[in-house]
């Protein structure tokens, strides 16, 4: 029988609770708690009959939770249809800035401050630099996402920024195509970024707390060319809506203990991790946002009060008024979100029946008995 999530909070969910409910963060305890309730009779539903064969099915409310593993296909379905404005027919890149190792504990101690001011300085660091004739000399555009795990669930803060091979010259009126395959020298923009970084923490209480060292070192941001804008789009869509772990990579669980899979970074070999139940409850949960914590952000040319410009440059781009293929095809041949279709076409809400086939019929509803869907 497949093991999710879901079962791993129920079974071990209040034993951690009560060991450490005094040092968590209320987002942990709502995230749990919705999880653990997601599509079960607390949240209510629906009851769906068979007209041919008479079979009687339940079908239950969704949490809705944004870190439940099971809450997030329709999401993206969404928001890549929603992203046809800042669809720009040229080469896209995805640049990752990445903390050094030693800033995660004060970052777990001050996450929203910390994610928050990391947005701010690598996208002002990236804007700053794309100004500099010797690059691109205009204005481009960001789209970022924060991501805080590594793929074994280890605490690995860091975000994702597609930008647009180009940008708008300070006239307003003419595209700056950057060089084919280079955007920004990295070495020069993990300067900037950690010298803006550091500027901005100085005078925050977590500063003190922060290693000396990490200002020392080399950081690390790296560049990568993804394709064009709708490929670029598609690529993005899974790290937004992506859990820190998914319900399909958890294999077993055994004598208090978790498996699940993940692939090497490096090497791309599938691997197995096998932790303690409590410990993967605590690697999940560090992944948990703040409340209220804007993950998806957009700077330069994709922010909010620079639309219009936006479609009249994307217009002069494509020489033509027409609209955009749709953002659920893939005529780029991408193959990031190669099963983000079949997801979405799964979660229709026609329901058919397991015995025969049949279309079912909605009944009467199913009133909750616990917390209602936040």
């Amino acid at each position: 029988m497949a093991v999710e999530l879901a079962d791993i909070f129920r079974h071990y969910g209040e034993a951690y609770r009560q060991k450490y409910a005094t040092r968590m963060p209320s987002t942990h305890l709502k995230a749990m708690r919705a999880i653990e309730q997601c599509r079960t009779e607390a949240l209510g539903g629906q009851v769906y009959r068979c007209p041919n064969c008479e079979h009687v099915q339940y079908s239950y409310h969704s949490c809705r939770n944004r870190h439940c593993p099971k809450c997030q296909n329709e999401n993206a379905q969404h928001w890549l249809e929603r992203q046809e404005d800042f669809l720009l027919p040229v080469p896209y890149f995805m640049l990752t800035f990445t903390l050094p190792a030693g800033f995660n504990e004060v970052i777990r101690s001050h996450q929203s401050l910390i994610y928050d001011l990391l947005f701010k300085t690598s996208a002002a660091a990236t804007q700053q630099l794309a100004q500099d004739p010797r690059f691109i000399g205009g204005q481009i555009g960001m789209v970022g996402v924060l991501h805080t795990w590594g793929r074994n669930l280890a605490y690995h803060p860091h975000i994702h920024y597609l930008v647009p091979a180009g940008g708008l010259a300070p006239n307003g009126g003419t595209w700056l195509p950057a060089r084919q395959n280079f955007l920004l020298p990295v070495r020069a923009l993990s300067k900037i970024f950690r010298g803006k970084l550091h500027q901005a923490l100085r005078d925050t209480s977590c500063y003190a707390h922060i290693p000396a060292k990490v200002w020392k070192q080399e950081w690390v941001v790296h560049c990568e060319p993804v394709g064009t804008g709708l490929g670029a789009l598609k690529y993005l869509a899974p790290y937004i809506f992506r859990v820190a772990i998914s319900n399909n990579r958890i294999l077993k669980l055994e004598n208090d203990r978790v498996t699940f899979r993940y692939r090497d970074t490096e090497t791309k070999a599938e691997r197995f991790c096998t932790l303690e139940a409590e410990e993967f409850i605590h690697r999940f949960l560090q992944h948990v946002l703040p409340k209220g914590f804007v993950k998806v952000r957009y700077y330069g040319l994709f922010s909010p009060g620079l639309r219009k410009p936006l479609t009249a440059l994307r217009q002069q781009l494509q020489g033509t008024t027409s609209a955009h293929p749709s953002l659920l095809d893939n005529p780029d041949g991408n193959s990031q979100v190669d099963g983000l279709q079949t997801e979405l076409a799964s979660s229709a809400h026609l329901i058919q029946c397991p015995i025969c086939g049949h279309p079912m019929l909605p009944g009467p509803f199913i009133s909750a008995t616990g917390l209602s869907p936040p």
